[in-house]
């Protein structure tokens, strides 16, 4: 069956990035994690001490030192982010890093590196990724599109869960003003602005589990899949 390139875009505590896994392991697809890209290149501005509240020469050779690309970690299975080399995926996960990720991701080099590497790695379709901009910017001739959404306490929840379970100490309050925060920023930055495709299905995912959430969307990219390969027999 053809292989065609999912778009998971939407706010931050929704289940995309769970939901993208989710996914690409139901399908046999890749799955790429865009906002681990992002938070690989805040961990190594912060390593270097390079400003990033400025685009300027220093930060744009900065962005030009940085390969990212993404391993499989051998008793998990789970996808691992590499930064130049070395595995960083617990690092880039501190709340240290969330504070500054939309920061950094505003600047129009850093977004040109990553939409690069994002291309180069999805360019054989049979991939899966999520972001802000993926459905607007990326891969805007993606086959199936879908915008996640949900309510601010639950993102919150969620979010603060996450953070538990991996040992990092944090409030409820914290979080939802961290999440506030992205918001704004991520919907009022110049450069690939979140915003909801016209041609993607949006899914709330207020009620829903993360099985519910993996479900829908790969029915929707199987209905997709489907389709194409109908259009192809009639031609």
């Amino acid at each position: 069956m053809e292989k065609i390139t999912i778009a998971i875009d939407g706010y931050a505590g929704c289940g995309k990035s769970t939901t993208a896994k989710g996914v690409a392991k139901e399908l046999g697809y890749i799955y790429i994690d865009t906002g681990a890209m992002y938070r690989a290149v805040s961990l190594y501005f912060t390593q270097k001490r390079i400003d990033f509240y400025q685009d300027t020469d220093v930060l744009l050779n900065a962005v030009k030192e940085i390969q990212i690309d993404f391993v499989r970690d051998p008793q998990t299975g789970e996808n691992l982010t590499r930064l130049n080399g070395q595995v960083v995926e617990s690092e880039i996960r501190k709340p240290q890093i969330s504070n500054i990720v939309s920061l950094v991701s505003i600047h129009a080099s850093v977004r040109e590196a990553m939409v690069a590497q994002q291309r180069q790695m999805g360019h054989a379709k049979g991939v899966v990724l999520d972001g802000r901009d993926i459905g607007t910017v990326v891969f805007p001739d993606a086959e199936l599109k879908v915008f996640m959404t949900a309510e601010m306490e639950v993102r919150a929840g969620r979010r603060l869960a996450e953070l538990q379970q991996k040992g990092v100490a944090t409030t409820l309050e914290e979080v939802i003003e961290n999440l506030k925060e992205r918001d704004r920023i991520d919907t009022t930055r110049k450069i690939a602005p979140l915003k909801q495709a016209a041609d993607s299905i949006v899914l709330d995912t207020t009620d829903l589990v993360i099985d519910q959430q993996i479900a829908l969307v790969s029915q929707w990219a199987k209905q997709r899949m489907h389709n194409f390969q109908q259009n192809e027999h009639r031609n």
